[in-house]
């Protein structure tokens, strides 16, 4: 049977595509090689610049997210290199898995995927190393699991002060033209994105922004690698060109997505996410509900998971409201597996899309018997009401 109306798709990515990309994307498929191709690159090429705030190469790979982990990882580092990593969540979890499979030798500092990565203990971990064995910090700026922002700059920080050489490697898949990211000022090294999130398309493309200091490195890697090579693609990439076939299609999306950000203003698109989120947790505080992130200061503008009251599947309840309102909620993963559901938050959303997702998950939590006081979309709304941009 038919459902009326537009479906809510309020997962963590891939976020919902607009118009607009949409019919960039319905082009007909052109030259790669040819010379009207040029255009498009140098477009798309200088325009991610922007969105990474950075004036080094951005590397475009047609692959999802993983591959542009694995880009870094091989790009940079020899094997049986000490990496250090943050399990700040599932995804943290599986780039150190990744890691392993490459052959090399990654540090795991643990956490109760409650908070992003804590300054201080990268710090005396990194100080700790007085022999500079650790070739590479690996940092999830925005964990989708949890909904935990790790504060970048201060990360960077606590790397100057152990005076320490390590490469800043960080995956900003979620996080990027969803969450402030400065790449350039924050003295990243490597930065892993990919198109889903918060660039609104489909998924498909994946980006490497590299510093100095990370090409510098992979000229002595010793990692086997071909396709996720950077230096040829930085040399295509100076005429506009690619090595090999690239998702022309989705780059036309691309250069699109990047009109739409700049017409809004990057620091306008930061503030109406973290607006988004603020108002989200006002919901969930009023229906009774604990949001899964603790620290204050670290709460994700993309997304924000919502921890269920003991003894509820919150998949069950996931299901109920996809069944009844048509919303599509994102599952907990791995160690939050029916204990959390996720609101995604990000993309191309606006107030009343917002409340629409909220009210449909207030009607769930009731048709789902799951205990909670009424009132979250109200105490919402009265916060976008109180706080407009």
């Amino acid at each position: 049977m038919r459902t009326a109306g537009r479906h809510f798709l309020q997962i963590p990515g891939p976020s919902p595509v607009p118009d607009r990309i949409l019919r960039a994307i319905d082009m007909p498929v052109i030259d790669h090689r040819g010379p009207g191709f040029a255009a498009l690159g140098h477009r798309v090429l200088t325009g991610m610049q922007g969105i990474f705030q950075t004036k080094q190469p951005v590397i475009i790979y047609p692959s999802s997210g993983t591959g542009a982990w694995e880009a870094a990882l091989v790009n940079t580092l020899c094997q049986g290199d000490k990496l250090l990593m943050v399990e700040t969540g599932h995804f943290a979890f599986l780039w150190q898995q990744l890691a392993e499979k490459l052959g090399l030798n990654p540090s795991l500092i643990e956490t109760d995927w409650r908070r992003g990565a804590d300054p201080d203990v990268i710090e005396a971990a990194l100080r700790a190393d007085t022999s500079h064995s650790i070739k590479a910090l690996c940092v999830v700026h925005n964990e989708t699991s949890t909904g935990c922002t790790s504060r970048i700059a201060d990360v960077r920080r606590a790397m100057d002060a152990a005076n320490h050489p390590a490469l800043l490697l960080v995956d900003t898949i979620s996080g990027l033209a969803s969450a402030d990211f400065r790449f350039d000022e924050w003295g990243v090294d490597v930065a892993i994105s990919g198109s889903q999130k918060g660039l609104m398309l489909p998924p498909g493309l994946s980006f490497n922004a590299v510093s100095e200091k990370a090409i510098a490195a992979s000229q002595s890697a010793n990692i086997p690698n071909s396709y996720w090579g950077w230096s040829e693609m930085i040399e295509a990439n100076k005429r506009g060109y690619f090595p090999y076939t690239p998702s022309t299609n989705l780059l036309f999306g691309l250069a699109e997505a990047i009109d739409m950000l700049n017409e809004e203003g990057l620091e306008n698109v930061f503030a109406r996410h973290l607006r988004h989120s603020a108002a989200t947790r006002k919901a969930v505080e009023a229906w009774g509900l604990e949001v899964q992130c603790t620290v204050e200061s670290e709460h994700s503008p993309v997304l924000t998971a919502v921890r269920v009251p003991d003894g509820v599947d919150a998949d069950n309840l996931r299901s109920v409201i996809l069944a009844e309102c048509d919303t599509s909620l994102g599952n907990g993963l791995s160690k939050v597996q029916g204990r959390v559901f996720r609101i995604g938050h990000l993309g191309d959303i606006n107030d009343v899309t917002l409340l629409g997702t909220l009210a449909g998950i207030e009607m769930g939590l009731h048709l789902a018997k799951v205990a909670h006081q009424s009132g979250g979309v109200t105490a919402a709304t009265d916060y976008l009401k109180s706080t407009r941009l």
